[in-house]
């Protein structure tokens, strides 16, 4: 074994490497050095261009030792993980001799470096995990005397190198860090070190040690191991641990996310309880050896360009295994696996009567929108919720914590989707206290914000990692009043630290009680309703924070008056560390329990297969706010495709506007009622002047205004044949859906449509059959040649249907005057022209209202919907009284929930705030200037193609190559996802699916369009 001072590797350079290619292997090569840490690694190439590597092993090295690699190898094959052969020498022998040193030659193995690539996706770290498993599976069953050998990166022996090597850490702080470390790692590693199994390992299962193949996703995936020269006997469970460890500079910021690793290992190779929990502490152990054998590696070899290259790599591996309490990290690691944590028994007591409400509707706390307040419904606190001292009657459920308060109890919700925190209100930096405030005010005696509810009031905006939300402890926020007597809800052993109170339960738990208005009595013993000390008296509301946890449990800050939070990623471990202290308070429990991946099972087993979900990993949302999303913990997105709401999520108008509105009348457009005519004249108002466009049918969506228009222009002209564009997307109805000729919807979509659909050319500039900014004449001469043919077959048209901006194709602009032009062919052949406005209408333009006053045109019909009611179904069709009345011909015209009483207080009040908030002017200046720094990307990436689009109607085409155009389809899909964890929500579109589309909430700020180029930035830079 090395004395762990590190070894000087063989003094060979390029030159002798290619003499030993032509000595031994006959092979005429010029050889480039790769880098090692102890041996010499070349290149070979032949003048057929043809590569292989040449490995000169360290002296230290024995032929045992290279005899049982190539029985690894064989074994790998046999096991189907890919693996380079060794290829024989001129003698036939695998190990070759040169000047004293052993040599081998390996074939070379194609693929890219997984070491340099940048971020790692979920899927990767997965297939990492599941090669490690495949690697100690594959290995289970060799036999060789050569793998029972002593070297410094055994993780048996991983503290007592770092020992050894951490004095050449000239840095001292970092020196005392990896101490520190390394010794609590150490610690943890030992109480289950005899229990570990061992078996034979390759031991450097790295993403140095594995090159990467692109998939069909565009990311680099796990396909060939590399390099057994630390193949030996140790631990299983540290061929996961070194795998996971070199995970971790991918993403250092976030090393939590090499869960996906553990669990994937786990699935192939089940690991025991004893292996999970050595699992942290050998990544952390791993890291802390990289750190010291480096710093060693440079004292002794400081022309070691590849390890002098990886030292901050190396550095940034430690810092991320070490950036969560060990404990901490090892709880979630025993939490993703399954294995279960000890659970608080809550003490037997005697069930009493509860005579003060407990009032647990925290939205009835808050005056609703429109002004009205209704009264907090309350209930008897249930009997199961009490645990009060022995015998007492109870004045109040917090009786067995303050048995001298009675009162009225309000559990307040600051949770995501807390009804008292509408409008914007949890936005306020003083949210909490406003809840609070608001209990006492209505004559509460303590407010309780709960332990285990994420906090939408400690929600971060435009941020890429998400917040502290969750709540470890509960916290009591008590009315004024003089002094009051506190007695233990449990019995224990009770210590006094800094004003706080611990007691010691028997079972390994302890309960924390602090608070600067807390003033504790005694130390010792005491029995459960034992006086403990006093609540102060005081003219301000009094706080206690009380938690429940495990003795094991890591030590964290936390603030004399709020609860502990964490962030959602490592809630899981302080579930297990933790409990809900409601119990011993005689309250009952509101702690969250539900999850995304449970929604997405209910989803799965009722929605059909062809129903759309986003995301791989999708996150459960549950609130909006203006042009932000909100998931169950807490976490914001940034909204970058939600145009149905067009105002932004959770407009207080519309809400106050649709809740008067179901307090009064529900009925239809077949009744006589104010606002059907008042909204109906304010879109017609909304039309350009002397534009003709006079009448208005509402319907509830896109889809049926599409539809609608489809028959009023068959009625009108007494004709069938419409003419649709290629790539467009028109709904889901059976006339909107025929003229739907996108292959993204529907992959026959063009050979599919009925008699009745003509599909012209598409003219987009940048992909269509004339590409460039003077393709519009092409383009019309092509639309004239189609409708001349339909005419000559007797199918004159009808309608022509477009989107006055290409909104499928990705926000696409139309060739300047096509639209004018197309029209005029239209109409001087008696048919009528249509406006899909669905998408792009509604001020999304920003320097117009419609999208078609950017062409400078007037439609003879015009379909709108998604953001008419925002949020709510309302969709609708202006045109002529003239072509309207034709439709009298055909029967009568009726749509139940088009027109409603409700469809149309929703829609005034809609145009009313589109005014008020003045989203058309936002839509243009923040557009503008988002278009730009959009643009402003494709100078630093490649990848970013045009940036098509105007106002917040934008699309980025992401491409692979400039001049060809070819859609970088994999890659923008992966992009979405990565933008996601970012805090980012942004989807593809077009038939390559290669555009992000962009088109929020007009709402949107600058501040979040500066994030969003940001984060966007940022995932080309590091890689998706």
């Amino acid at each position: 074994m090395s004395d762990g001072a590190g070894l000087v590797r063989p003094d060979v350079s390029a030159a002798d490497a290619a003499a030993i290619a032509r000595e031994c292997y006959g092979i005429e090569a010029v050889a480039s050095e790769l880098g090692s840490n102890q041996d010499r690694n070349f290149v070979l190439v032949e003048t057929d261009g043809s590569r292989s590597v040449l490995r000169v092993d360290n002296p230290v090295f024995g032929d045992d030792a290279r005899d049982a690699q190539h029985r690894a190898l064989d074994a790998y094959r046999a096991a189907g993980v890919p693996v380079p052969a060794v290829l024989a020498g001129l003698d036939g022998a695998l190990t070759q001799r040169w000047h004293g040193f052993a040599v081998r030659r390996s074939e070379f193995a194609d693929g890219e470096a997984l070491v340099d690539a940048g971020y790692l996706a979920p899927i990767v770290l997965t297939e990492f995990g599941a090669l490690a498993a495949a690697s100690v599976n594959a290995l289970a069953g060799l036999e060789h005397p050569g793998l029972d050998r002593e070297h410094m990166w055994d993780m048996r022996v991983a503290f007592e190198q770092v020992t050894l090597l951490a004095p050449s850490v000239t840095d001292a702080e970092l020196r005392s860090r990896v101490r520190a470390a390394s010794e609590d790692a150490h610690e943890a590693v030992a109480v289950v070190a005899e229990r570990l199994p061992v078996q034979p390992i390759h031991g450097d299962l790295t993403d140095d040690n594995v090159t990467g193949r692109r998939g069909a996703d565009s990311r680099l995936h796990p396909h060939v191991v590399l390099d057994l020269g630390d193949l030996g006997l140790g631990w299983r469970v540290a061929e996961l641990a070194v795998c996971v460890s070199s995970m971790l500079h991918h993403e250092p910021e976030r090393p939590l996310r090499t869960l996906d690793t553990i669990a994937a290992f786990h699935a192939d190779a089940p690991l025991s309880r004893d292996e999970a929990r050595a699992v942290w502490p050998l990544v952390v152990l791993r890291s802390a050896l990289l750190v010291a054998s480096g710093w060693r590696q440079l004292e002794i070899d400081g022309d070691n360009d590849y390890v002098r290259e990886r030292i901050a790599g190396e550095r940034a591996i430690f810092d991320a295994a070490t950036a969560v309490p060990l404990a901490e990290a090892t709880e979630l690691v025993l939490d993703r696996l399954g294995f279960d944590a000890p659970e608080f028994e809550v003490p037997v007591v005697e069930v009493p009567v509860v005579t003060a409400p407990v009032v647990t509707a925290p939205g009835a706390e808050t005056p609703e929108a429109d002004g009205s307040e209704e009264k907090a419904p309350e209930r008897e606190a249930p009997e199961e919720d009490a645990a009060p001292p022995d015998g007492d009657h109870l004045t109040s459920p917090l009786a067995p914590l303050l048995p001298d308060l009675d009162g009225r109890i309000v559990v307040v919700d600051p949770g995501v989707e807390s009804d008292a925190l509408d409008a914007g209100r949890w936005t306020a930096h003083d949210a909490e206290a406003e809840l609070i405030a608001g209990a006492h005010a209505r004559g509460a005696r303590a407010a309780v914000v709960p332990y285990g509810v994420y906090r939408l009031t400690r929600t971060a905006l435009d941020t890429p990692d998400a917040a502290a939300t969750w709540p470890a402890e509960t916290e009591l926020h008590v009315a004024p009043g003089p002094s009051s007597r506190m007695v233990a809800p449990v019995g224990g052993d009770l210590k006094i630290t800094d004003g706080s109170v611990r007691i010691t339960i028997d079972g390994g738990w302890e309960l924390d009680l602090r608070g600067p208005d807390f003033e504790p009595t005694r130390n010792g013993r005491v029995e459960k309703g034992e006086s403990i000390g006093r609540l102060a008296a005081s003219f301000e509301i009094r706080t206690l924070v009380v938690g429940l946890r495990r003795a094991d449990a890591p030590p964290l800050p936390a603030e004399a008056t709020a609860a502990h939070r964490v962030t959602p990623d490592r809630v899981d471990a302080w579930r297990r560390f933790t409990a809900d202290p409601a119990a011993l308070l005689g309250l009952a429990s509101h702690a969250q329990r539900d999850g995304a991946d449970g929604e997405l099972r209910r989803r799965e087993q009722i929605f059909a297969e062809a129903q759309e979900r986003y995301y791989e990993h999708p996150p459960q949302i549950e609130r909006g706010w203006r042009h932000h999303l909100v998931d169950i913990t807490g976490r914001s997105y940034v909204d970058m495709v939600n145009n149905v709401a067009g105002l932004g999520h959770g407009h207080p108008k519309v809400a106050a506007a649709a809740n008067r509105q179901l307090k009064t009348l529900a009925t239809n457009s077949r009744f006589l009622f104010r606002d059907l005519a008042e909204y109906s004249e304010r879109l017609i108002a909304l039309m350009p002047e002397g534009s003709g466009l006079d009448t208005v049918l509402l319907v509830n969506s896109g889809s049926e205004a599409v539809d609608l228009g489809i028959r009023l222009a068959q009625a009108a002209t007494g004709r069938r044949t419409v003419v649709a564009l290629r790539e467009a997307y028109h709904g889901w109805t059976m006339a909107s859906d025929a003229v739907t000729t996108s292959a993204y919807d529907n992959p026959e979509a063009l050979e599919t449509r009925p008699d009745w659909v003509h599909v012209a050319d598409v003219p987009n500039r940048f992909r269509g059959t004339y590409r460039g900014d003077d393709t519009t004449g092409r383009y019309l001469a092509d639309l004239a040649a189609d409708l001349d043919g339909l005419a000559a077959e007797g199918r004159d048209v009808s309608a022509f249907l477009c989107e006055s901006v290409l909104g499928n194709a990705g926000g696409v602009l139309l060739p300047d005057g096509y639209l004018a032009g197309a029209y005029d062919l239209v109409r001087a052949r008696g048919g009528l022209c249509i406006a899909d406005e669905v998408q792009v209408g509604f001020g999304r333009m920003g320097s117009s209202f419609w999208g078609f006053e950017q062409s400078g045109v007037v439609p003879d019909i015009v379909t709108i919907a998604k953001p008419m009611g925002n949020g709510f179904p309302i969709g609708g069709v202006i045109t002529s009284r003239r072509i309207a009345d034709a439709l009298s011909d055909q029967g009568q015209f009726f749509s139940s929930a088009g027109g409603s009483t409700l469809s149309c207080r929703v829609g005034l009040a809609v145009l009313d705030a589109m005014v008020e908030d003045d989203l058309q002017r936002n839509a243009l200046e923040v557009g503008a200037h988002l278009a730009e720094s959009l643009r402003a990307l494709a100078h630093r990436h490649p990848l970013v193609g045009p940036v098509h689009g105007e106002g917040l109607y934008l699309g980025v085409e992401l491409v692979r190559d400039r001049e060809s155009m070819e859609p970088a389809d994999a890659e923008a899909a992966a992009i979405c996802e990565r933008m996601r964890e970012l805090g980012v929500i942004v989807l593809t579109t077009s038939e390559r699916s290669n555009v992000l589309k962009i088109k929020p909430p007009l709402c949107l700020t600058v501040e979040s369009a500066e994030h969003v180029v940001a984060m966007l930035d940022r995932v080309l830079t590091e890689g998706w």
